[in-house]
């Protein structure tokens, strides 16, 4: 039995395949796009610990994992957001904190902005979401062509730790990525002059500094995917934001220190109290009384 498929529901007319574990307000956690990716192989460590406390989903976006990959879509934010937005939908869910990584944190930052009221809080983690020059690592990310070797230069990438990285896991990503139609939806996503990718999942940053919502963000120090500097100017732009970066850590700050990142998502997400101006409708924090 493969841990990767889970439940099943039909999102935007999409048959979606996500995990769902736990009890309380929901958590969604949305996947980055590193190629043979799933909810599974993102969150897998995550998704146990998490539920214990809260109720967590995790969704294989369309293009991703073994969600549907109808042929006539054409893959970009606009999709994913509808694909997101009905997947709520689907699963009865008017509000939910988003958790997202990489690509899955840009999702996230767009959708808030489009959605305010349908997000409580958001944890981005080596988030996509603003545009900056791209790195040598995510042109490589993006641009990866199905080998063993290939995926074993990508996984030296993904992580600062070294004893996370084996040729075992080189050859189950591999394998993952060479799945029917997995390698097809991953090439269409991001064609060459990859900057565009990183660019149109950007969002506008007037619209990012008027975010309401309490945000955690998350980075590893040594990551050579997403800069932390992105991160730093997210921190900047947002509103109710902290920023907790790991060092000695790459990309994979879930997998790398995996404990804390729990620890620091369960505590953010638990808070009794929040700042929830999406609430009111309201699209910027409330002006300062006057003397």
């Amino acid at each position: 039995m493969n841990p990767e498929i889970g439940k099943s529901i039909a999102a935007a007319g999409i048959l979606t395949n996500f995990h769902d574990e736990g009890e309380g307000f929901p958590a969604v956690l949305i996947h980055g796009s590193g190629p043979g990716v799933s909810a599974w192989a993102n969150w897998r460590l995550n998704i146990g610990p998490l539920s214990k406390n809260m109720r967590v989903i995790a969704p294989d976006m369309v293009g991703f994992g073994f969600s549907q990959r109808p042929a006539d879509v054409v893959y970009g934010k606009a999709l994913w957001l509808k694909h997101l937005s009905d997947f709520l939908d689907a699963l009865g869910l008017e509000k939910a904190d988003l958790v997202g990584n990489s690509f899955g944190g840009g999702l996230a930052l767009a959708f808030a902005i489009k959605y305010p009221k349908r997000v409580r809080r958001l944890v981005l983690m080596g988030s996509l979401g603003v545009s900056f020059p791209i790195t040598p690592g995510l042109d490589a990310v993006w641009g990866y062509q199905p080998s063993f070797e290939a995926m074993r230069e990508l996984l030296d990438i993904f992580a600062f730790d070294r004893t996370l990285v084996n040729d075992e896991l080189a050859e189950l990503r591999y394998r993952a990525s060479i799945r029917p139609g997995f390698q097809e939806s991953f090439s269409a996503m991001f064609p060459v002059q990859r900057q565009n990718g990183v660019d149109r999942l950007a969002s506008a940053e007037v619209d990012i500094a008027k975010l309401p919502h309490e945000t955690l963000i998350i980075h590893g120090r040594e990551d050579k995917v997403i800069p932390p500097e992105a991160s730093q100017r997210l921190f900047g732009l947002i509103q109710h934001a902290e920023l907790h970066v790991f060092g000695r850590c790459g990309h994979w700050t879930q997998i790398e220190h995996t404990e804390r990142f729990n620890s620091l998502v369960s505590d953010f997400l638990l808070r009794d109290t929040y700042t929830d101006l999406s609430a009111e409708g309201r699209s910027d924090p409330p002006a300062p009384p006057k003397n």
